[in-house]
């Protein structure tokens, strides 16, 4: 460690930041007070009182005009109010400004106020340490967005913690291209804060019109902005009526990654660790945003731990807990999460809870645990299979075709695209038969198997013994080909060796919405060659018929491979889905 003399000599002459408190602001006279003209710069006057820490002054507004004071202090710190404290810790020269405003306008007094010792305490001070290395630390601290943590940005009202309208999932905001790779670095040398983003920012919108942007463009409701070469400015630790600020002032923008316009460039401190900065701002919008960073090049130690699916000795039960669980110091757990895979969801406060849970039907599930940690989530995942169905489960069948998704308000299971694209968009024809808002658009290019694909979920399977009828309602070109199939997915990349044969039905009319219906009584599936995956009717196939397929796919002019086709399509039903909910059509 340098001695107290060296430290002085490295920094005198350097800029110091440094605390200020301050009581309420007046306010600009009332109205009852009529029209008061700009205070001329001979109608204000201040004071510079000394206090009982040598590094510690009183500034006293003793103005002859009645107005709103606001003070820049010289430190790179602001305050407002008729009577403030300014925190000087090393020597040099500082100008401080008082600005009076009335309801006629404002002006300002300037006054230089020199100090010519050192407050050696800050080379010390934690926070001082922490933000910026401290003495030893030449090229100063950098830090970035913790932007694998949740919460690494946030919002809510004012005067609160900023996390409680929207707390960012983790790399929430990577689409934006910019905010994720900046740097902000501090340095206890000269105090200097420099924002390091590549030659872009992120910021809100109202602060796009900013001068030293251009180029605005808007993402995910807000703007990245071309903005090169930010200029060095300063920083400052504060304390105001029992909390900790930083103050980041300089004559570019200078902000934590993202620019929220924060008042007076102040940012209240929740917590400064040696890896870990959680600040609040309020925005220019009067909301309180939030902000989690790390250091540069830090890497957050993990929880470590094992999930267990243990068997807990009756029918189809199970125990699911954590074992092997280590937690490096200073980290926290808030809950345990386990999805069951089968629609039942539990959760525990601690990483000791363990859940037992049972299966009623037969069916591959796949259990996963989420560990909700101070330095991030932690995923675990275990496949179960359940060989048979639990003896007190009652099979549940309905000879009924149901509705598996309307894209409006039924969905038994999301509607996904292999090799195209499958959106949902409005009805482009309200009319009868198909009056629904909302229908699915698939849309492939140069692909001859793209397909719409509808997944049950894991349990989940089509029974073809009392209903073996799909129905579809499609939108497109007369001629076009829609082709309807089911495979089993349990073979992975060989799941097509599984498919039925090929049922299609060709559009009658361009553009009128048609009933497409796909019968699969007498249809074949598998291929000769591969034994067992093989048969001659799905419906009569007890290897088939019932607990075997597990996905529908949709096809347009299957086999063709050049070109793009496109179709709308919407109402997909077929069979009731054992345990499954749906709309009964």
């Amino acid at each position: 460690m340098k001695t107290f003399n060296n430290i002085t000599k490295a920094l005198l002459g350097f800029t110091a930041l440094a605390a200020f408190s301050a009581c309420d602001p007046t306010e600009f006279s009332k109205p009852d007070d009529g029209f008061v003209a700009a205070p001329t710069t001979e109608q204000i006057s201040f004071t510079i009182a000394p206090t009982t820490s040598d590094f510690r002054f009183t500034l006293i507004n003793t103005s002859s005009v009645k107005g709103y004071a606001m003070w820049d202090l010289g430190n790179g710190t602001t305050a407002k109010g008729d009577t403030v404290t300014a925190y000087y810790p090393l020597p040099n020269n500082y100008k401080i400004i008082l600005k009076l405003s009335t309801n006629g306008g404002s002006g300002q007094l300037e006054k230089m106020h020199e100090t010519t010792k050192t407050d050696y305490a800050i080379f010390t001070d934690a926070k001082y340490i922490n933000l910026s290395g401290g003495v030893d630390a030449l090229n100063g601290k950098t830090w970035v967005l913790d932007s694998l943590a949740k919460g690494h940005l946030g919002v809510g009202p004012a005067g609160s913690a900023g996390l409680d309208w929207w707390s960012a999932d983790p790399l929430a905001k990577k689409s934006t291209n910019a905010m994720y790779g900046d740097e902000l670095t501090f340095k206890i040398n000269g105090f200097s804060a420099t924002l390091k983003n590549f030659g872009n920012s992120y910021v809100k919108d109202f602060r796009k019109d900013n001068a030293a942007y251009s180029n605005p463009v808007q993402i995910d409701g807000d703007y990245v902005v071309t903005y090169n070469n930010p200029a060095p400015g300063s920083w400052g630790i504060s304390e105001v009526d029992g909390k900790t600020y930083l103050t980041l002032t300089g004559d570019k923008p200078i902000f934590p990654a993202f620019d929220v316009g924060a008042v007076n460039g102040r940012y209240e401190i929740l917590s400064l660790g040696e890896n870990l900065m959680e600040l609040v701002a309020i925005g220019g919008d009067n909301n309180a945003w939030h902000y989690r960073l790390i250091p540069k090049g830090y890497t957050k130690p993990t929880v470590t731990a094992d999930m267990n699916v243990t068997d807990a000795g009756s029918a189809n039960t199970y125990t699911i807990g954590l074992s092997n669980v280590v937690i490096p110091a200073g980290v926290t757990i808030s809950k345990f999460d386990v999805t069951f895979g089968d629609g039942s969801t539990e959760s525990g406060d601690s990483e000791t809870k363990t859940f037992t849970h049972t299966f009623y039907r037969a069916g591959t599930y796949l259990i996963k645990g989420v560990l909700t940690t101070s330095s991030g989530d932690i995923s675990f995942s275990k496949e179960q299979i359940v060989a048979a169905n639990h003896p007190d489960y009652v099979p549940f069948l309905l000879d009924a075709v149901v509705m598996y998704n309307d894209f409006s308000e039924t969905s038994m299971a999301p509607m996904a695209g292999e090799d195209c694209d499958v959106t949902i968009v409005g009805n482009p024809s309200v009319i009868y038969p198909n009056r629904s808002s909302k229908v699915a658009f698939y849309s492939k290019s140069a692909k001859e198997w793209a397909n719409a694909n509808m997944k049950l979920p894991n349990g989940g399977r089509f029974n073809l013994t009392l209903k073996h009828t799909f129905r579809v309602k499609v939108y497109g070109k007369a001629g076009d080909k829609v082709l309807l199939k089911l495979e089993n997915t349990d073979l992975g990349g060989n799941a097509w060796q599984t498919g039925t044969s090929d049922l299609i039905y060709t559009i009658k009319a361009t553009n009128t919405w048609e009933q497409a219906e796909f019968d699969f009584s007498g249809v074949a599936a598998g291929w000769d060659w591969t034994g067992q995956q093989f048969t001659s009717n799905v419906v009569t196939d007890a290897k088939f018929n019932a607990g075997y397929y597990n996905i529908v796919r949709i096809m347009l002019n299957p086999g063709v491979g050049t070109g793009t086709h496109e179709f709308y399509f919407d109402d997909l039903e077929g069979p009731h889905v054992e345990g499954m909910k749906s709309a009964k059509m």
